[in-house]
C-alpha cells in the first residue's frame, strides 16, 4: 500500500512540474476566427482630405435623350432628323454641366486603422462623429465604428 501512495505522489508532482515547465505560452484572444482579427483596429490618424468626384456620363445621356425627343417634336421630314440629330447634342452637353455642378469637391476624413491581424487600412469617410486617435474600432461594410 505504501508503494500506490508514493507512485501516486510522483505522479502528481510530474504533472506538477510538466505544467510550470511549459515553454510556449498561451495567447488569449476573444476572436472566434482569424478573420475577427481583421476587422477590429485602432485608429492610427485621421486627416481631412478634399476629393473630386469623377462624373459617371449619366447627365450626358440622359440630357440627349430629353434632347433628341424635343428635337423629334420639331419639323418634318429631314428637317425633323436635323433637329433631332442638333436636340441630342444639345442636351448631351447641357446634361453634362449639369452633372458636373451637382458634383462638386468635397472634403472626406480619410482614417487609418492599425488593425489587430497587423495590417493596416485606410477608409474615407464623410463624417468621423466621435472617433479619434488612439480608439478602439470594428470595420463593417467598409466604415469605421468605435468598439
Amino acid at each position: 500500500m505504501k508503494t500506490t501512495q508514493t507512485l501516486a505522489a510522483l505522479m502528481i508532482a510530474s504533472t506538477a512540474l510538466l505544467a510550470g515547465c511549459s515553454s510556449s505560452p498561451v495567447q488569449s484572444t476573444n476572436y472566434s476566427t482569424q478573420a475577427d482579427a481583421a476587422t477590429y483596429g485602432v485608429i492610427d490618424s485621421v486627416q481631412v482630405v478634399r476629393v473630386d468626384p469623377a462624373t459617371s456620363g449619366v447627365g450626358a445621356v440622359a440630357g440627349g435623350l430629353l434632347g433628341a425627343l424635343a428635337g423629334n417634336q420639331i419639323g418634318s421630314g429631314s428637317g425633323r432628323a436635323a433637329a433631332t440629330v442638333a436636340g441630342e447634342v444639345g442636351g448631351a452637353v447641357v446634361g453634362n454641366k449639369v452633372e458636373d455642378g451637382r458634383n462638386q469637391q468635397h472634403d472626406v476624413y480619410q482614417i487609418s486603422v492599425r488593425m489587430d491581424n497587423g495590417e493596416y487600412r485606410t477608409v474615407n469617410q464623410d463624417s468621423i462623429y466621435d472617433l479619434r486617435v488612439g480608439n478602439r474600432v470594428r470595420l463593417v461594410d467598409g466604415r469605421v465604428y468605435r468598439y
